[in-house]
């Protein structure tokens, strides 16, 4: 699955994206990695055997098209792009909130606008989208990335409708916390806090099985996923934040 193979991971410049790209280099895969920091893309590739790095803003359909016709074929793609900032619906940033959504989500929606055609035309291919336990439900101080993330995810769950009678791949990946750049921006405990490697490597094992949607750690990830089903009350006890 990635020996040989060319693998496209936008949003590879640091932390989930970057640990996924030193992963899949050691699995012997050919990358194209993507993200709007050329410094950081330029430290990453030097550290890789096989990698092209492709500068992209995901907001901008410009940056998209150009981008994409750098590439040639590519045999998968992982859209681990994630803006963040914590923002509580009392406290709303416009500029912010319409920012992370224009990221996590949108983003992805260019991306594969211009993606999927191909490999519909060649039906071959694997798309991985990176989502999260924020997803699952609405969360307290996640306007903008939590919405995000679940729309994230739908459209994950209509890939894998549309493509049931081909041969394209989806996997629809929803992690914990991670420690990242991003998450040092909470200031509340982040219970089953993984490193980007841990977290490269759940990802990676996710994409080897045939189940479309994965969620880590468990049990943590347990919480979210049934949460939904728990007295709306009992579950915004559990989840809200201890500062």
């Amino acid at each position: 699955m990635f020996e040989g193979k060319t693998w496209w991971i936008v949003g590879a410049s640091e932390g989930l994206g970057r640990a996924l790209a030193l992963h899949l280099d050691g699995l012997g895969a050919e990358l194209i990695v993507s993200a709007r920091n050329a410094q950081r893309l330029e430290t990453l590739t030097q550290d890789l055997s096989n990698a092209t790095a492709v500068v992209m803003d995901v907001s901008s359909s410009k940056d998209v098209a150009t981008a994409t016709t750098q590439l040639g074929e590519v045999d998968g793609m992982i859209y681990c792009v994630g803006q963040y900032d914590p923002m509580s619906a009392l406290n709303w940033n416009a500029d912010s909130a319409e920012a992370m959504a224009d990221s996590n989500f949108m983003g992805a929606l260019r991306v594969l606008g211009r993606l999927v055609p191909n490999m519909k035309r060649r039906d071959s291919g694997t798309i991985v989208l990176i989502g999260s336990l924020a997803g699952y439900s609405g969360l307290p101080g996640a306007i903008g990335y939590g919405a995000s993330k679940a729309a994230l995810m739908h459209l994950g769950e209509n890939l894998e409708a549309d493509f049931r009678k081909t041969n394209l791949r989806v996997r629809v990946v929803n992690p914990g916390f991670i420690k990242t750049r991003l998450t040092e921006k909470n200031t509340f405990d982040m219970p089953f806090l993984q490193s980007p490697e841990q977290a490269a490597e759940h990802v990676v094992k996710a994409i080897r099985r045939r189940r479309v949607s994965t969620a880590f750690p468990a049990p943590f990830s347990w919480l979210f996923r049934f949460g939904r089903y728990l007295p709306r009350r009992l579950f915004l006890r559990i989840v809200s934040p201890k500062t």
